[in-house]
């Protein structure tokens, strides 16, 4: 009967567990997008590009020749950061 009850106790236990749900990105600003703002930013060339879960991280060249970086809201496309 103990067996049965640890049983069903994990079989509860699991079933009542959250299901994981994939991160859907469909809804948020696409890269290319993304570049689109960072260049109305001042970037002219791009080294890297990284998505962090909430924003696009730019980094490259301005006019100068010196690095910047650009960091744009991955949800409403507004500049969050510029380091030069």
């Amino acid at each position: 009967m103990r067996k049965y009850i640890l049983a069903l106790a994990a079989a509860i236990s699991l079933g009542a567990a959250a299901p994981a749900i994939a991160y859907d990105s469909g809804s948020l600003l696409s890269m290319h997008d993304a570049l689109d703002v960072a260049f109305n930013a001042g970037l002219i060339s791009v080294s890297d590009a990284e998505f962090a879960g909430y924003e696009w991280q730019i980094d490259g060249r301005d006019a100068a020749g010196r690095y910047m970086e650009v960091d744009v809201d991955a949800t409403t496309g507004t500049v969050l950061n510029i380091s030069r």
